[in-house]
C-alpha cells in the first residue's frame, strides 16, 4: 500500500502532513505540483473519489481570481480548472495505490492512522 502526497513544498499543511507521516513511519512518495503538475486523468480520479467541493483551495489567490459563478460549476468544470491550475486544489492530496483517500490534513492521530495507516 503505497501512499503518495501531492502538494507544494512551501505549504504549511503539506509540511505538517509529511512530518506526521515520517513520525508515524508511514512511507510515502512526494510529488510537488509545481515540478510535476497532475495529469487531467489523475485530477478527474481525485474529484470522483473526494468531490470537487472538498478539493477547492478557497483560501488561495487563484481561487479568488475565478469568476463569481464558480460556486455553480459542475464537477466536470472543476476537473478542467483543477487540471489547468493545480494551485486551485486544496493541499495535500493523499492517495493510496493511485486512489485519492484524503484532501487536506486534519484530524486526530487515531483518525489519521485509520485512514492513512
Amino acid at each position: 500500500m503505497a501512499l503518495t502526497v501531492y502538494g507544494i513544498s512551501t505549504c504549511g499543511t503539506v509540511k505538517k502532513a509529511r512530518k506526521w507521516l515520517d513520525e508515524h513511519d508511514l512511507d510515502h512518495e512526494w510529488v510537488d505540483f509545481r515540478k510535476t503538475p497532475p495529469a487531467a486523468e489523475t485530477v478527474s480520479g481525485w474529484v470522483d473519489a473526494l468531490g470537487a467541493k472538498a478539493m477547492r483551495n478557497t483560501s488561495g489567490g487563484a481561487y479568488r481570481a475565478l469568476p463569481d459563478d464558480k460556486k455553480e460549476w459542475s464537477d466536470a468544470e472543476w476537473k478542467t480548472r483543477f487540471a489547468a491550475d493545480p494551485m486551485l486544489i486544496k493541499r495535500p492530496i493523499i492517495s493510496r495505490d493511485g486512489t485519492a483517500i484524503q484532501v487536506g490534513f486534519r484530524g486526530t492521530d487515531e483518525a489519521l492512522l485509520a485512514t492513512l495507516g
